[in-house]
């Protein structure tokens, strides 16, 4: 197991990132959440990492802080939640939203993340609810906002969608319908947050 990865970031987008540790180039799947808490590249970054080992192929999912990462770990514990779907979550609501949103048995705000459905909803509030009041958890760490040109925040917010399982016809169509509804002052993480629920 991989606890951690501890290098340059060579490349980072809303989806993914390349860690140089020492000359080897480690990609790992991030969430949104990781992406607007990381460095910019050139810069050092620790991720802590989770190895997801399946017959086809072998991901390394990447979390700025251990909190995050305990919280994906929870999710996939969960029937019905896989890695990606769980990388979705943390991607649409940050980590004490969703955590609140358990506690409080929020069904709608849940339901809310697509690819969830109410059965998922409800499970993922059924098994988590009493293992998350019974943690301490602190406030919400402020994400600074990216800034981008307006013509690169689609194609940068289209590329991690695709990354994170959605058709490519299906996250253009749901990109074009929020510019022209909220307009091209979005950001990056706020555009896929949209693109998402």
């Amino acid at each position: 197991m991989i606890a951690y990865v501890n290098g340059k970031v060579s490349y980072k987008d809303p989806a993914h990132t390349i860690i140089d540790v020492n000359g080897i180039g480690y990609e790992v799947r991030i969430s949104l959440q990781t992406y607007t808490s990381m460095p910019d590249q050139g810069e050092q970054s620790k991720l802590f990492t989770y190895l997801s080992i399946r017959e086809d192929a072998h991901v390394l999912y990447g979390f700025w802080t251990a909190d995050e990462k305990k919280l994906f770990l929870d999710l996939v514990g969960i029937s019905g939640i896989g890695p990606s779907t769980a990388l979705v979550m943390l991607s649409s609501l940050s980590s004490n939203e969703i955590r609140q949103g358990i506690v409080d048995e929020d069904l709608r705000l849940i339901q809310s993340i697509k690819g969830i459905g109410s059965k998922t909803a409800q499970r993922v509030i059924l098994e988590l609810k009493d293992k998350i009041r019974k943690e301490e958890w602190g406030g919400t760490a402020e994400q600074r906002p990216v800034a981008s040109r307006s013509n690169t925040v689609k194609d940068e917010a289209l590329a991690a969608l695709i990354t994170l399982g959605i058709p490519k016809a299906t996250a253009e169509k749901s990109l074009d319908t929020i510019l022209k509804r909220e307009g091209e002052g979005l950001s990056v993480e706020q555009l896929i947050k949209l693109a998402l629920r």
